[in-house]
């Protein structure tokens, strides 16, 4: 089929352009329409999505499903999807009917509720498959305005300060980036991505207000990359936005949030930073990885003394970011294949995780741990449900959560033992926290008067973990499902990584001597 990446990433918006323009009022039908149309939308760009994932070419490292047309003022409309991509779209269309069914409880302004999340959907596609920086740049920006707006319309009590705090971290972190962009642009005439993926960018040193910059440019460039990327994971200590949009976001905005928005910062890393400033990588990578580090366990602490059920959660996605983030620039095989299955275990494990807090809330209303106590009496099949994604978040082998961590492990401990072992703690510590919720939230006595009349799950709500908990154990158990696809880009991109390193003179062992 031609076109067939501009038809997945646009069917979402054609759905949003037809309930602005044909559905009116706030009648019980309309709202149904709305949820319909938008369901139905999101259903069908995930069955035709399939045809990515079923006609792509794993041993083609180069991008696949090419489209390229001039755009306006000379710039071109490039998408494309390789080894590293796929997956993500293929993630995103996988999550989005899912969050629409679980926003079937919701009756306020629903038909721009729905537009919201369409468009969302539409952006995020965009940033997974564009080839040209540009149209990169105005799909990842653009992508803020409809969570900006689902949250601070249909979020809790502190809506406008947590809408505000995430849209004003990402969007300074990005404006970075567009500087960098146009650098490029300079240096190498052209915003053509797959192009920019062969330029060298200058890595010879310069003295910068007194200070000598080890890797010149493509240092440069990456810290001005790293602002946004860094920001949009989150990574410590830029990462304090997290806790409030996710504790403030209804829970399809959490789901969204935690299970693709996140993801969008480990893609940059490994679309842009990696491939094309190897040095720059390579010359901030000790302080990465410790940063990363420092992420897993600081975060995994505070976790443990949390009162609300999504802030602990929230942490819980930093933690295992940090996994990411390691896993990426320790720059060897397991380090990256394990980054990218982490990163979509993470996306169906921290969504269930928010649907798991989202039904009992709709039921009680409040996030409160201590609101709760004794579930598994009223609600075993919700107590089945949440331990099972519970031990997902741990990663008990059997689960994807597993797979992940135990691959960027194994890689960090190939570039640095010490923050392997640091980061290892922090398996320990998930398991304290995670634990610990699930225990003083489904088991214990049933005293309190509220939770007596509790009802278990819905049909709707059944149907909609059980996809999820299809592929949690599905990657767990068969995990070749990703790394027989994302291992032969990795390895190109690796390869590439050293080649450019190599020709470069700073190898890790050059940089020790120099220094």
């Amino acid at each position: 089929m031609d076109n067939l990446l501009s038809i997945v990433t646009f069917i979402p918006a054609l759905a949003a352009a037809i309930l602005a323009l044909f559905l009116r009022g706030e009648d019980e039908a309309a709202q149904r329409n709305a949820k319909s149309v938008a369901l139905f939308a999101t259903t069908v760009t995930f069955l035709v999505s399939l045809g990515i994932y079923f006609q792509f070419d794993p041993s083609d490292t180069g991008f696949q499903f090419v489209e390229e047309a001039e755009w306006i003022f000379g710039l071109k409309y490039k998408m494309g999807v390789d080894g590293i991509s796929v997956l993500f779209v293929m993630l995103t269309t996988f999550v989005m009917p899912l969050t629409i069914l679980a926003s079937w409880g919701v009756n306020t302004r629903v038909k721009e509720y729905m537009i919201a999340f369409l468009m969302l959907e539409t952006l995020m596609l965009g940033v997974f498959m564009a080839l040209d920086l540009v149209l990169f740049y105005l799909f990842f920006e653009a992508g803020l305005i409809p969570m900006f707006l689902i949250i601070g319309i249909w979020g809790g009590k502190e809506r406008i300060y947590a809408s505000f705090k995430f849209f004003l971290y990402t969007f300074f972190g990005s404006v970075l980036m567009l500087v960098a962009m146009v650098a490029m642009y300079a240096d190498a005439g052209t915003t053509d991505i797959a192009q920019l993926l062969t330029h060298s960018f200058s890595a010879s040193g310069f003295e910068l207000l007194g200070i000598q910059v080890v890797g010149g440019m493509q240092t440069l460039l990456f810290l001005a990359f790293f602002a946004s990327f860094a920001v949009k994971m989150p990574m410590w200590p830029v990462h304090t936005w997290l806790p409030d949009a996710h504790v403030q976001a209804p829970t399809a905005g959490s789901v969204v949030l935690a299970a693709i928005l996140l993801k969008m910062g480990g893609y940059g890393f490994l679309r842009f930073s990696l491939p094309m400033f190897p040095v720059g990588a390579d010359v901030m990578t000790d302080l990465i990885l410790w940063m990363s580090a420092i992420a897993v366990v600081y975060t995994s602490l505070v976790a443990l003394v949390q009162s609300d059920m999504k802030k602990l959660i929230a942490y819980s996605s930093v933690a295992h970011m940090g996994f990411v983030t390691m896993g990426i620039f320790a720059a060897n095989q397991q380090g990256i294949d394990g980054a990218i299955f982490q990163m979509l275990s993470h996306g169906f494990i921290s969504a269930a995780l928010f649907l798991c807090v989202g039904v009992i809330y709709d039921r009680m209303h409040t996030r409160d741990i201590d609101a709760y106590g004794g579930l598994v009496i009223r609600m075993p099949a919700y107590a089945l449900v949440f331990m099972f994604f519970t031990m997902g978040n741990v990663g008990l082998p059997g689960t994807s959560g597993f797979i992940g961590e135990f691959l960027t492990l194994m890689g960090t401990f190939q570039k640095n033992t010490w923050v392997a072992a640091v980061a290892a703690t922090g398996v320990i510590f998930s398991a304290g926290y995670a634990l610990w919720l699930y225990r003083r939230v489904v088991f214990g006595d049933l005293i309190k008067g509220s939770l007596k009349t509790i009802k278990d799950m819905t049909a709707r709500e059944r149907f909609i973990f059980a996809p999820l908990v299809v592929m949690t154990i599905l990657l767990g158990v068969y995990p070749a499902l990703v790394t027989d696809i994302i291992s032969p880009s990795t390895e190109a991109l690796i390869a590439n990584f050293n080649e450019s390193l190599a020709a470069a003179d700073l190898s890790p062992a050059t940089q020790i001597a120099s220094h």
